[in-house]
């Protein structure tokens, strides 16, 4: 159970034209009923899965003991990749407490067996004192030995800002602030690459609409993007192509966008090619482990593949920043073989769940002395996927070569939170934390784009 819950009034609920409403309560409960409608059949898969393992527990082999366990916080409670570390972080013997802000004291994942203690702690971005006083809280009252932040995009800034303080306590994995701004910028981050002399686009900082508008494009030999600077969950889907069709267009898509000077976006050279993303464990500039992946702009699927251009990039890359934290990067792979870093995220990737059979993830976060070699995924792991996103993604199959290839993918790969000796959290993220959000959703008369299984949330317009 949560240790700290916090109860606040309902927001009060903005006037919506009676259309919007409908469409909003309609959205909600018929999502809320195809979930009603699929958990006997989850809740039979996990009862069977439980009394299987209970009943083969005495032929078990003992779990691992730790030479020096630790007693290890993780952050992000709702999120995959943070159930995927608590998961390899117990196997290895540790002891984990995960934590979440309030707004998430639903957490299917606290549920997890690799969990022993779960609670809650106020969003950083409300009351960023209050934060990390809850955050030393519990470290001292649970004797935290390593905090391991696995954080939204605005969560990375203030478990830096917080870093200093939590540093007198234990060890906070996790980069400083300056590094945090810098890599979070895409702008900053592709100006310090380049002074690296590695590959990143051509990019140019955007602070006003005008300055687009007036771009000669004439003069490139690309398409160009436009990106937020600022994390924006939903608008960073939009790839539109710059110029459009003819300057008038260009202009109106560009003033529709909410370009400023607090809200900088990056103008970024279009590259044709494969996109990969990564994600990395450094610590003093050491590549500790690393797994790469093809990407899509709205990545649900991960398959480890070997590039070496990318792995070498970023082993260059962390070593003369000379890094100790988690970060990720996203690739493009030009026709011409060339690897370019379209952007870089100082956090956990959720393609970590790769990792989810590897039995050294906790020493390459953990252990002080250099590794021998960097860690990927192993040769037998499969592909990771979330169930819910593949049987909604059977509603585009239009052909049998696309089904054929559907049923292949589930075939080859795994869940990434459904685990034969962990199967609660299964059950619970898709039958208790998302019905209870879409419910308060339907209270306040919300809507939301889509349902993200593996972050453990509805994307919202304006959403965290």
């Amino acid at each position: 159970m949560a240790q700290s819950i916090s109860v606040s009034s309902s927001p009060a609920i903005p006037s919506l034209p009676s259309e919007t409403k409908i469409a909003v309560i309609i959205q909600n409960l018929l999502t809320l009923a195809l979930l009603l409608l699929a958990l006997p059949i989850n809740a039979a898969i996990v009862l069977v899965t439980l009394l299987w393992h209970t009943i083969s527990r005495p032929f078990q082999q003992p779990a691992t003991k730790a030479a020096n366990p630790k007693n290890i916080l993780i952050s992000g409670g709702k999120m995959t990749k943070a159930l995927q570390l608590a998961r390899s972080c117990a196997a290895a013997g540790h002891r984990v407490v995960l934590i979440e802000t309030h707004k998430y004291w639903l957490s299917g994942h606290r549920f997890s067996q690799a969990v022993d203690k779960f609670y809650t702690v106020p969003a950083p971005q409300e009351n960023p004192e209050r934060y990390t006083q809850a955050l030393i809280d519990i470290i001292k009252q649970e004797n935290i030995d390593v905090y391991i932040p696995v954080t939204s995009p605005l969560g990375s800034y203030y478990d830096s800002l917080a870093k200093p303080l939590l540093s007198e306590y234990c060890e906070v994995f996790h980069f400083d602030i300056d590094i945090t701004e810098r890599l979070d910028d895409k702008f900053a981050f592709a100006e310090t690459a380049r002074s690296l002399g590695l590959s990143v686009p051509k990019s140019f900082k955007i602070t006003s609409a005008e300055q687009v508008i007036n771009f000669d494009f004439s003069q490139e030999s690309r398409k160009y993007i436009l990106k937020s600077i600022p994390y924006d969950s939903v608008r960073r889907l939009d790839l539109t192509k710059l110029p459009c069709a003819t300057p008038e267009e260009t202009a109106a898509f560009v003033r529709s966008l909410p370009i400023s000077p607090d809200k900088p976006w990056i103008m970024q050279e279009f590259i044709p090619g494969k996109e990969f993303c990564t994600h990395s464990t450094v610590r003093d500039g050491e590549l500790r482990l690393h797994c790469c992946c093809e990407s899509s702009a709205f990545q649900v699927n991960y398959e480890n593949v070997e590039n070496s251009q990318i792995r070498e990039w970023v082993r260059h890359f962390v070593k003369e920043l000379k890094l100790t934290g988690q970060v990720s990067f996203d690739f493009i792979q030009a026709e011409d073989g060339r690897v370019y870093a379209i952007e870089c995220n100082p956090r956990t990737h959720s393609a970590i769940t790769t990792f989810y059979d590897h039995p050294q993830v906790a020493q390459a976060y953990l252990d002080k002395e250099p590794m021998a070699e960097t860690l990927q995924p192993l040769p037998t792991s499969k592909p990771t996927y979330w169930t819910y996103h593949e049987v909604w993604r059977l509603t585009g199959i239009r052909s049998f070569t696309q089904l054929k290839k559907w049923i292949g993918n589930i075939w080859r790969g795994t869940d990434a939170i459904y685990k034969p000796d962990d199967p609660l959290p299964f059950l619970m993220v898709h039958h208790w934390q998302i019905p209870l959000l879409l419910i308060k959703n339907l209270r306040q008369l919300k809507g939301w784009t889509r349902i993200d299984f593996n972050i453990g949330k509805l994307v919202e317009l304006g959403g965290d």
